[in-house]
């Protein structure tokens, strides 16, 4: 799974996206809200883990997301 952070312009706010290893698109919300869409798609148990994240990747970076279950 792949995380990239995109940054807003304007009114459009900043978004994170959540990709497969095929580059499908999994998830796109808000950075300031995250929390209900990891929660939808089946990421709740890494929810602190992901917040955390969300927080210190740069913006624009394609960043290699292993998950498991010491997160």
């Amino acid at each position: 799974m792949y995380i990239i952070k995109v940054k807003g312009i304007a009114k459009i706010p900043d978004y994170i996206q959540l990709r497969d290893e095929q580059f499908t698109l999994l998830a796109y919300f808000r950075v300031d809200r995250p929390e209900k869409s990891i929660e939808k798609c089946g990421l709740a148990a890494h929810t602190e883990y992901l917040n955390e994240l969300i927080k210190t990747i740069p913006f624009g970076v394609i960043q290699k997301l292993e998950l498991n279950g010491d997160q």
